[in-house]
């Protein structure tokens, strides 16, 4: 299975999810946001966590005018995979690839800890690995979390069983304790949460390697 990790100047999860696919056993490749085409054969495109230009305008509003999200675009519309984790997630809302948008944390401070979240479907190949009801551990880090959709769109994704992650303490003030939504094909997860971050038992948990094998496993054998 092969993956491309998107870099944008301010990228800082870019390593972490390279080396959380590895040890999955993907072939990752990292790509430059000014390139305008993804590597050839790619499965899975992953976009990390940071703060891609600085968070300025918009969390993720000008990384997803970069010339490499139009080649993701275009990955996603043919059926490709995505993942887009916390900055990554910012940015596939900001390209129209996922619905809804992330605010300012209701606090109106950044949060930084371990969090555990509810998980509410297998059905999809990012969270396969887990059953529904478990409980899993993740770090989260970020200031604009607060994820937020229309009356209709939060209605789909509840009915569509499109909401993989609910946080059991909301620290943001995501709308429906949402940590990440999946895609009307669940191909694309974004998510606030980083599960690459909890994949070593040097990062005091290892909850986020069911995620990265899953979907390694069923890209690999598809």
């Amino acid at each position: 299975m092969r993956a491309a990790v998107i870099v944008f100047p301010g990228s800082n999860c870019d390593r972490d999810m390279a080396v959380a696919l590895k040890a999955a056993g993907a072939d990752v490749s990292m790509v430059w946001h000014k390139d305008a085409a993804l590597p050839d054969g790619v499965d899975l495109v992953a976009i990390p966590g940071g703060f891609s230009f600085g968070d300025y305008l918009r969390c993720g509003a000008i990384a997803a005018k970069s010339p490499i999200c139009k080649a993701v675009v275009a990955h996603v519309e043919r059926g490709g995979f995505a993942l887009g984790v916390c900055n990554g997630f910012q940015v596939l809302t900001e390209t129209g690839l996922l619905p809804g948008a992330l605010m300012r944390n209701a606090n109106l401070k950044f949060v930084c800890k371990a969090i555990d979240l509810k998980v509410e479907t297998s059905d999809s190949a990012f969270t396969e690995g887990y059953n529904a009801g478990d409980t899993v551990g993740f770090p989260i880090a970020h200031h604009d979390g607060n994820y937020t959709a229309d009356a209709d769109t939060l209605a789909q994704l509840e009915a569509e069983a499109r909401i993989p992650f609910r946080y059991l303490e909301n620290p943001n003030g995501s709308v429906a304790d949402i940590a990440g939504i999946l895609s009307e094909n669940r191909r694309v997860l974004g998510m606030m949460p980083h599960p690459e971050r909890a994949v070593d038992v040097g990062h005091g948990g290892t909850d986020g390697q069911a995620l990265f094998r899953g979907l390694v496993g069923q890209l690999t054998a598809a």
